[in-house]
């Protein structure tokens, strides 16, 4: 048995964990993967060459390096009975707040919000391709991915026109007070997710600190639409929300793009 360890320099959060379950899913020679989501560190047992591991890896373009292969006597791995219950848990709990980002979003004239919920819903797909595919066909996880990274993109495109026709209109300013109230329990609710899948997975909980928590791209994005919500305040101005609705919405693209690519 080789144990082969992987530096991933994009693993921010348990969204990029389960784009590369998903990915490394086809590969035979592969027995447990361990992730230390904190370190950015990826652990796979294998038999056998690392090549075909490397290759899946680089496909997804998170940054992956592997750091060393050796040889492991471990063989038995303990199953966490636990998985499913957690991933329904952060599904939930994402899944909720798209529809409070959106919801609210709609209501306060943020894009921001909108941005952020469609970011939300992203992260739903991903858990939701990891609970259906659990012991499905191969054919069924791909045809799952490209519809929800299609979906994606879609509505990507939707928020890009809309801040377009914003940004040369003359619209009402969003509601700044909304934005910063609604991000912050976002913010709150990706690190409660982050918290619960890391701590299933490591006995340390040294590694659950904020130092973690706060590499997250989702907790930046949160920060980021809580800036914009206080400089439309100062600047009596829209366009820090148009600027961060339409970072996001990139960031929501390049997530489809690579659930996308698993579907191949």
């Amino acid at each position: 048995m080789q144990k082969s360890i992987f530096e991933i320099s994009k693993m921010d959060c348990p969204s990029e964990e389960n784009l590369i379950r998903m990915k490394l899913d086809g590969v035979t020679t592969i027995k447990n993967l361990e992730f230390d989501i904190a370190n950015r560190r990826l652990s796979v047992f294998h038999i056998g060459m690392s090549y075909e591991i490397e290759n899946s890896l680089s496909e997804l373009k998170l940054g992956s390096r592997r750091v060393s292969t050796e040889e492991t006597d471990q063989t038995n791995f303990e199953e966490d009975t636990n998985q499913r219950k957690l991933l329904w848990t952060v599904l939930i709990i994402n899944f909720f707040f798209f529809i409070i980002e959106m919801t609210t979003g709609l209501i306060s004239k943020s894009m921001g919000l909108v941005a952020d919920s469609l970011d939300m819903l992203a992260d739903s797909f991903v858990y939701g391709i990891s609970l259906l595919a659990v012991g499905g066909a191969l054919i069924k996880k791909n045809k799952i991915a490209k519809l929800a990274g299609v979906f994606q993109i879609v509505l990507a495109i939707i928020g890009f026109l809309e801040v377009i026709r914003r940004f040369f209109s003359a619209e009402e300013l969003p509601n700044f007070s909304t934005m910063i109230g609604v991000s912050v329990l976002a913010l709150i609710a990706n690190g409660v997710c982050l918290y619960i899948l890391q701590k299933s997975k490591s006995k340390n909980e040294a590694h659950m600190k904020a130092s973690m928590i706060f590499t997250s791209n989702d907790v930046i994005i949160n920060c980021g639409v809580i800036l914009a919500g206080i400089l439309v305040n100062v600047l009596h101005s829209s366009k820090p929300d148009l600027v961060i609705g339409t970072v996001v919405f990139i960031l929501v693209v390049q997530g489809a793009l690579r659930i996308l690519k698993l579907s191949k």
